[in-house]
């Protein structure tokens, strides 16, 4: 392999990125369906005097976020916390195979199934949730 791969891969991910930036600003708000941002919805870094998109791209590619996975939730009273012990079995809300929720940093991005590679965990994403979908669920907190 070359050293110079991820760079590639990473310039082909700016390009997909400002791609579709260009796209958004080009089209006007609800006329390409539901997956369309509105044109002020996400405020974007200013690219000061030069305006390129494909540096406003750089500068969040490398910011780090909190990807977690939840099986499940559950509500319990403290008494019952107190008297848990190792081997003790807490039930959540979630059915056995049913999509587990892909949060980054505390939402829901994308829902997947449960693999295991190599002897570790994963998860195949199995539904993304459009981006029309996340900011109405931004809005609501």
């Amino acid at each position: 392999m070359s050293t110079d791969a991820p760079d590639t891969t990473q310039e082909a991910i700016a390009d997909d990125w400002a791609q579709a930036l260009e796209e958004q600003s080009t089209t006007r708000a609800g006329t390409d369906g539901p997956h369309v941002f509105e044109a002020n919805a996400i405020p974007m870094p200013s690219g000061g005097a030069s305006g390129n998109p494909m540096h406003d791209i750089q500068m969040v590619l490398d910011i780090p976020v909190q990807l977690s996975v939840e099986l499940g939730r559950t509500r319990v009273p403290i008494k019952y916390i107190l008297q848990l012990a190792q081997g003790s079995i807490v039930e959540l809300d979630a059915l056995a195979g049913e999509p587990m929720d892909v949060l980054v940093n505390g939402y829901l991005i994308a829902q997947g199934e449960v693999v295991v590679v190599n002897d570790k965990f994963g998860i195949r994403l199995t539904d993304i949730v459009t981006p029309s979908e996340r900011m109405k669920r931004v809005s609501r907190t």
